[in-house]
């Protein structure tokens, strides 16, 4: 577990801890539908937005995904290593700079 999961963790316990995987997954999922709202409204497609509500709705999908993550005893830097890796290695022809 990285040093951010752990602040998230220690938040967490403080509340009373984690919540059941799949009302974890429905935080995720409102929190990423939340991210989508912001996004079309910074791109000026819905209404019009701010970079700093976009960070903040950034920064609640990855709470959630923390939560996730600790729960499963995952930590989410390694994960990410090991996409970026796979990304790498499957995906270097499909990219136009890359062909």
């Amino acid at each position: 577990m990285n040093e951010l999961q752990r602040q998230v963790h220690e938040l967490v316990a403080e509340f009373g801890g984690y919540w059941e995987p799949f009302q974890m997954l429905a935080a995720f999922v409102e929190e990423v539908g939340e991210l989508a709202d912001e996004l079309l409204n910074v791109e000026g497609i819905k209404g019009a937005g701010n970079r700093d509500r976009l960070e903040e709705e950034l920064g609640d999908v990855m709470f959630a995904l923390a939560c996730i993550a600790n729960y499963y005893r995952i930590d989410l830097l390694d994960a990410l290593q090991k996409s970026i890796e796979k990304y790498r290695e499957r995906d270097s022809g499909r990219w136009p700079n890359n062909r």
